[in-house]
This record gives structure tokens, sequence and C-alpha cells, in this order.
């Protein structure tokens, strides 16, 4: 198995399952002619990430890592009415592209709270609880984003962690690379925290290799 054949199953799923959406689609669009990073989660990802909030009954998401606003639009999207969604970003440019696009999908600020800046400073400052908790930040602060997210969460409250298997590295013990030490550093939160339920599920599709935990707060 190759990555393109992950990749082409992934555009198979999609296209099989999710209807063509170019609110989506232009979300993409804009944020690599912006020069954003292509690190969204793929489509089949965010429908998981969509499902998996309106399965939670969430009327309050917390999000960790904005980007260019494609997983938010999703995450948004599960929101009854009158819900809230807010999202941490320490790029200001990240942040700009993310609001233009979530004004096109139809959330303005009554709904998506856009929080600029360091998001281990800013988490301290939000009040919670939160119903669906979304990490996709700087994987070496994985562990204090579990952990901050745990404060601003209520028994119930589920916590999705992406991008923590990082090609396998994730087993290298001996590992310098600070994003590998960061993932391991939070299973082994993971694993003593007794407040935390928790599972992990490898992933290979148009992202590579890598994986997510799915947490719930006892």
């Amino acid at each position: 198995m190759t990555d393109q054949t992950w990749a082409e199953v992934d555009d198979y799923l999609a296209a099989a399952l999710l209807s063509p959406d170019p609110v989506l689609d232009d979300a993409l669009a804009d944020s690599a002619a912006a020069g954003l990073p292509r690190i969204a989660v793929a489509p089949n990802q965010g429908k998981l990430l969509n499902l998996l909030a309106r399965q939670a009954g969430a009327r309050s998401i917390l999000e960790i890592g904005t980007l260019g606003g494609y997983s938010t639009i999703w995450l948004a999207r599960a929101l009854p009415a009158g819900g809230k969604l807010v999202t941490c970003e320490y790029e200001p440019k990240h942040a700009e592209v993310a609001k233009a696009n979530l004004a096109r999908a139809g959330f303005g600020e009554d709904v998506v709270d856009i929080k600029v800046g360091a998001a281990l400073d800013t988490l301290p400052t939000l009040i919670g609880p939160f119903d669906f908790i979304f990490v996709d930040a700087d994987k070496n602060n994985s562990g204090n984003y579990v952990r901050a997210a745990l404060e601003l969460s209520r028994p119930g409250t589920t916590i999705v962690v992406d991008n923590v298997v990082r090609q396998g590295r994730v087993t290298d013990a001996a590992s310098t690379d600070p994003d590998v030490g960061g993932v391991r550093e939070m299973f082994d939160l993971l694993a003593t925290e007794p407040r935390l339920d928790a599972t992990a599920v490898q992933t290979v599709g148009a992202k590579g290799h890598d994986g997510f935990v799915l947490a719930l707060v006892r």
C-alpha cells in the first residue's frame, strides 16, 4: 500500500458519502492562496468531527488550532441554534483568513469567537464548560492542551486530539523530535488521568499515516 492508494481511497470515500460543498472547497483554496500550510483535516475527517460533535449534543465547542477555519466550519455546522464555538489561533494572518472563510460559511462572531494569540495564554481566560473540544495545534504542547481542556470540561465532555501517531514515530522513546515528545507526554497523561477514559486510532489517508485520540471526561 502506498500514500497514493490511501489518498485515492480517501477521495473515493468523500465522493461516495459527502455532498459537493463549494464553501468548504473555497475555504481550502483561499487558505492555500494565502500561503497557509496545507495541514487542514481531510474532508472525511471533518465530517467525522461534525458527527462526533452532533452525537455529543454539543452546544458549546472549543477548538485549539484554527488555521484557515476548515475544521471550524465543520464543527460550527454541528451546533444547534444558539450554540457557540470558541477557537484559538496563534497566527494573526491565519485568524484573518479563517474569519473570512467563516463569514462566507454564514458564521459571524455571534457564533464563532476567534481568539488570537498563544492558546496556553488564552485558555485560562475562557469560561467553560465546553461540551466538545478539538485539539489540533502545536504537538509539543499536546499534554498541556489536554490539561487545559480538562479544566474547561464537565463530565461527559468529548475531547479529540489530532495527529497523535506522527507517521509511526510516536513509538520511538528515544526521539528528539519535540512534537513526538509532546505527543508521548500526552499519552502518559491519558494513561494516568483518572478523569479521562480514552482510546487512540491510527489512520491512513490523504494526510498520510497518523491518528487521533478520542477521550471522554468521566
